[in-house]
């Protein structure tokens, strides 16, 4: 089975998960990787490069999908819209729709470079805040999906959305130092990420599909 992975730090939890998850599961699944930013991962899914992905949830409307995904409440750090020259970021697919949504122009930013910008002291509109104060609902960035191995798929989601990630102290630092971020701010980063889709966050996702469509 062929795992399609974004190479953020949003998705570090789940990542840990499935390592763990995998050396104790009785399937013992053969797992390979593809890692890779959004707008590619979308791509692998939709041409069967790949069985299973968190894939941008602009394109997850005709994909076979579980109730996790990549979800922010407010503030969210990592997609921002900045000052400027319009210009969309090639590695999304869903933030790029969103500043158009929310009518906003400007340079779209996204992923750890974002958040390093932002904890750098750069300053631009948080997109996930600016779509909670237009909605009052959470923001649905990506989910995940898949073509194959469906039974498997939902029940290592249902088993990641049961779990609380405990990430040692070792991967902090050494996830940190690659990003140029300390410890403490990459974990206080995820805290504001989240995972499983709630009633709010399927109503905020419906909202958001309904409206980039007539665009």
């Amino acid at each position: 089975m062929l795992f399609g992975s974004i190479s953020y730090l949003n998705l570090l939890p789940f990542q840990l998960f499935l390592k763990r998850y995998l050396k104790s599961s009785a399937a013992k699944m053969s797992f390979r990787y593809n890692r890779a930013v959004p707008s590619q991962i979308n791509r692998a899914l939709k041409r069967r490069e790949v069985n299973a992905a968190f894939i941008s949830s602009v394109e997850s409307r005709h994909a076979n999908c579980t109730d996790l995904g990549i979800i922010a409440k407010k503030r969210v750090y990592s997609v921002l819209l900045l000052e400027g020259e319009i210009r969309k970021d090639p590695a999304s697919a869903t933030s790029n729709r969103l500043a158009q949504v929310l009518g906003l122009e400007g340079k779209v930013l996204i992923g750890d470079a974002a958040l390093k910008y932002y904890l750098d002291g750069g300053t631009g509109i948080d997109m996930a805040e600016a779509w909670y104060k237009k909605t009052g609902l959470p923001f649905v960035f990506a989910r995940l999906c898949y073509n194959q191995h469906g039974r498997y798929i939902r029940q290592l989601a249902r088993t990641f959305a049961s779990q609380k990630v405990r990430i040692p102290q070792y991967i902090l630092k050494k996830e940190a130092r690659k990003r140029g971020i300390s410890p403490k701010e990459l974990s206080w980063y995820l805290e504001h990420i989240h995972y499983e889709m709630d009633w709010k966050a399927k109503r905020g996702l419906k909202k958001f599909l309904a409206i980039q469509g007539k665009i």
